[in-house]
């Protein structure tokens, strides 16, 4: 990894917040313990995780994309691990690009490990995300925190979540380590869990705790598989009933606005909001590094 200098950005997407690394060309190694010291909230600059910004055409792993998408999220958990995609991550990604000169405002593709996935930059700074359709495996799974366990929903939106509706949030603990959850063996890779309350007609509020990331204040993906749940339990699944349907979905961080139409498709629409941008100090990568 080069130790020149190398330029970041700091923002958020209610309040799930990350290190942005502009790098177009890919010339910007970023192994997996370098991404967890510059998550880090003591040692580091802080995030819930990392967006790498490449052009798709530079990255192997989406240069198979580069036709239909020009930017590749290169998205890592906080830990440094590799993950699949992340909603709230988008939303940000494609406000850098936006104010960075790099795109327009309306219609926007972004290549990702879930796929390319369809982005509308509003004039007002919303940003809505076609997210899209969220798969429901079948396995039965069950949650537990300090000794109380709950039936969860698998749903799979290209990353794997467990959903749990619980009569009070404040059930889920402190969501520093990860639930239990079985049967272990559905979700080999880990999994982030949900915890759902109801707060109205199509309207709910939840936690979670993302693989690799801990408790975080948003999770874009998450509240896009709470809907998901929440609308099967509720009976108002679009597949069957023709209309969509739409829930707000309250996070620690804000409100996110999820919608899934007859055909399965998901959009997610939300703020994004760059606080910050600099320079990391060569001399502190290198003992990174070292």
């Amino acid at each position: 990894m080069s130790t020149s200098q190398i330029a970041f950005l700091k923002g958020h997407g209610t309040e799930n917040d990350f290190v942005i690394v502009p790098d177009p060309d890919n010339g910007i190694d970023l192994p997996a313990s370098v991404v967890a010291r510059l998550c880090d909230r003591r040692a580091g600059i802080g995030g819930d995780g990392l967006l790498h910004v490449v052009r798709s055409a530079a990255h192997p792993e989406a240069q198979a994309m580069a036709a239909a998408a020009e930017w590749f999220m290169d998205y890592r958990n906080a830990d440094g691990s590799i993950a699949e995609m992340c909603g709230n991550g988008v939303r940000v990604f494609a406000h850098h690009l936006r104010q960075a000169g790099l795109v327009e405002e309306g219609d926007l593709a972004v290549a990702t490990r879930a796929g390319v996935k369809q982005v509308h930059i509003a004039k007002d700074g919303d940003i809505t995300v076609s997210m899209g359709q969220g798969l429901l495996p079948q396995e039965h799974v069950t949650v537990t925190v300090d000794g109380r366990s709950w039936p969860a929903r698998n749903v799979n939106m290209g990353n794997p979540h467990a959903v749990a509706f619980v009569d009070d949030l404040a059930h889920a603990g402190d969501l520093y380590s990860a639930p239990e959850f079985t049967p272990t063996a559905v979700y080999p890779d880990g999994v982030n869990i949900e915890f759902v309350v109801d707060r109205g007609p199509r309207h709910v509020a939840m936690r979670v705790h993302e693989r690799g990331s801990g408790e975080t204040r948003s999770c874009g993906t998450g509240a896009c598989a709470v809907a998901v749940a929440a609308a099967r339990r509720d009976g108002a699944d679009p597949a069957l009933t023709g209309s969509p349907v739409t829930y707000a979905v309250d996070l620690p961080g804000g409100t996110l606005v999820i919608t899934e139409h007859p055909d399965g498709a998901i959009e997610m629409t939300g703020p994004a909001v760059i606080v910050a941008e600099g320079f990391i100090d060569p001399a502190w990568l290198e003992t990174v590094i070292g």
